[in-house]
């Protein structure tokens, strides 16, 4: 009977600490940036030569300041605006402009707040407001008939968010969840995830003014975020404006290592010849 009562206090004392540990560093779990000092300067060789970036800086109502790069080709027809995931800044994010730059876009690509050269509280709220501050930007650079917002793991949200408050020409979203806590309790059923969440990162609740076609990407072996997720948040996009590419054997970081990611690409985006 004693050695059940510890098994039993063993596993409340894990779980308590599981629980006070989630809700305490949640912040630590889910951002993983890393700073830029000011004078650092981008630099992406493995860009083509006829790829050309410049730095933009956007400062906000709340006096912060965020960072973002804008990758130029000779004759664009259009414009990729880019929301990346939770870890690292646009120094590693950048090199991947090239995706979408060998298809005609130019691209404009932006840090969270506290990542790179970004500055700023980070709040849930606030980074909605960045994200469509940011998409203001590309309107007066771009015409939505010419935009395709593009969303990438936490980046996946902001598109969402942003597609539901504008109408870009298209909507792509790579390695997607429904909400942050359907991934937090397909991972740990055992915890409250909705009542422990500070943030809630609920993608299914903005899919209902989306107008725009949207794709979703996603790998069958995501252990980051369960492709049972993406797959949620698919369903409840309307059947006539949705498509889902499941690729077989993928992990969250290793799409760009299968063919199909590409040819996904390339049939939505297609080339796009200069206006």
């Amino acid at each position: 009977m004693k050695r059940i009562f510890k098994f039993l206090l063993a596993i409340v004392i894990i779980v308590v600490f599981a629980v006070g540990g989630l809700y305490t560093f949640q912040g630590m779990f889910i951002f993983m940036p890393k700073e830029l000092p000011k004078d650092f300067t981008y630099n992406f060789p493995s860009l083509s030569s006829d790829i050309s970036f410049e730095e933009i800086f956007i400062t906000t109502q709340d006096g912060a300041r965020l960072n973002a790069l804008h990758f130029k080709v000779e004759k664009p027809g259009g414009v990729v605006v880019y929301f990346h995931g939770n870890a690292h800044n646009l120094s590693k994010w950048g090199a991947i402009a090239s995706q979408f730059t060998k298809h005609g876009y130019n691209v404009l690509m932006m840090d969270y707040r506290g990542y790179g050269k970004s500055t700023g509280k980070r709040t849930e709220e606030n980074m909605y407001e960045d994200a469509l501050t940011f998409y203001k930007k590309a309107n007066e650079l771009y015409p939505e008939t010419q935009t395709v917002v593009y969303g990438r793991s936490l980046g996946t949200t902001f598109a969402t968010y942003v597609a539901s408050k504008n109408n870009p020409r298209k909507l792509i979203l790579e390695s997607p969840f429904y909400s942050l806590s359907d991934v937090v309790k397909t991972r740990y059923p055992f915890l409250p995830a909705e009542k422990l969440l500070k943030y809630q990162f609920n993608t299914g609740s903005f899919v209902d003014n989306v107008k725009a076609p949207v794709t979703i990407i996603h790998g069958t072996n995501d252990g980051i975020v369960p492709f049972s997720s993406g797959e949620k948040l698919f369903h409840v996009f309307p059947e006539d404006k949705r498509k889902m590419v499941a690729i077989a054997g993928a992990k969250h970081n290793n799409l760009a290592k299968f063919q199909e990611f590409f040819i996904t690409l390339t049939g939505v985006l297609g080339y796009v010849p200069a206006p």
